[in-house]
């Protein structure tokens, strides 16, 4: 396959992350909390096996990436218990922007201050914009309203998933891609079983198809097509040149908010969301000296 046509597949995954904030948004109308995280795991788990069974990739578990998989299993539940609510009392647009944003932001802030990195002065500058543009979207100003919207949800899901980035940076030295991230499905189904046990789980097929279409959208497109086509071109083109491309998912997140769910597109969020991609590319100009 050519360059170019990873291009093109990068493109629609960045769409169909994007656009999992709406349909996000679209089932925390229908059901609690436990029984959406449950299956919406549920179902990502169970896609993951015919890409499994076509990449033909040994599956090897041992110690050194058990570690990173149990790990990042808790910090994806935490991440989907978060967003969850953060959504459903939120615009889906506006957590889409501030979660995409401001997870590289505290990534780096988290690798920075955890492995006693020193930066470069774009960097520092970098950080700071960025921390600027964090406060921008989500309104700091207004501290009641912060504490009593959906802002904080969306806060603690950026940092929760720099927690998960940074775990699956180190594990990609132990396993593969694909596996790492079909594990942590099994892990997060299984749990959020037992979480959700005394729920009617069964509920789900009570449902229209509106909620139907979104839930697959999510755990099916949104997670594991997205995921796979993200890892295999990682592959192809380099991650330097991959990870650019997340610079789309904002903007699809709020176009898909927009069209679908009619979502005002707020110019604090805009704002916001261009001042972090700047901050991004400041922090991403030099590599981290040691």
């Amino acid at each position: 396959m050519k360059n170019s046509h990873f291009t093109y597949l990068l493109i629609l995954a960045m769409l169909l992350w994007g656009g999992g904030w709406t349909a996000l948004k679209i089932i925390t109308a229908y059901l609690p909390m436990d029984i959406i995280i449950f299956w919406r795991f549920f179902i990502m788990s169970i896609s993951f096996l015919p890409i499994l069974f076509f990449l033909k990739v040994p599956l090897k578990i041992n110690i050194s990436n058990l570690k990173y998989i149990l790990g990042s299993s808790i910090l994806n539940i935490a991440f989907m218990v978060s967003s969850f609510f953060g959504i459903k009392y939120g615009l889906a647009g506006s957590g889409g922007v501030i979660i995409t944003t401001l997870s590289p932001v505290m990534t780096f802030l988290f690798v920075a201050i955890l492995f006693k990195k020193r930066l470069h002065n774009l960097q520092y500058f970098g950080l700071g914009i960025g921390i600027f543009a964090g406060g921008l979207m989500l309104q700091l100003h207004d501290i009641y309203e912060f504490f009593n919207g959906s802002n904080i949800y969306f806060l603690l899901s950026a940092i929760i998933w720099a927690g998960v980035t940074i775990l699956s940076q180190h594990s990609q030295k132990h396993i593969h891609s694909i596996h790492y991230s079909f594990l942590i499905s099994i892990i997060a189904t299984i749990t959020t079983y037992f979480y959700a046990f005394g729920s009617d789980l069964s509920i789900v097929f009570e449902q229209n198809t509106e909620f139907w279409i979104a839930l697959v959208y999510l755990g099916v497109l949104g997670q594991t097509i997205a995921t796979t086509i993200f890892f295999i071109a990682s592959g192809k083109l380099g991650s330097e040149k991959t990870s650019s491309f997340m610079f789309l998912v904002p903007f699809f997140a709020l176009g898909s908010a927009w069209l679908i769910l009619d979502e005002p597109i707020q110019t604090h969020i805009i704002v916001g969301g261009i001042v972090s991609i700047l901050a991004i590319f400041f922090i991403n100009k030099k590599y981290l000296k040691n």
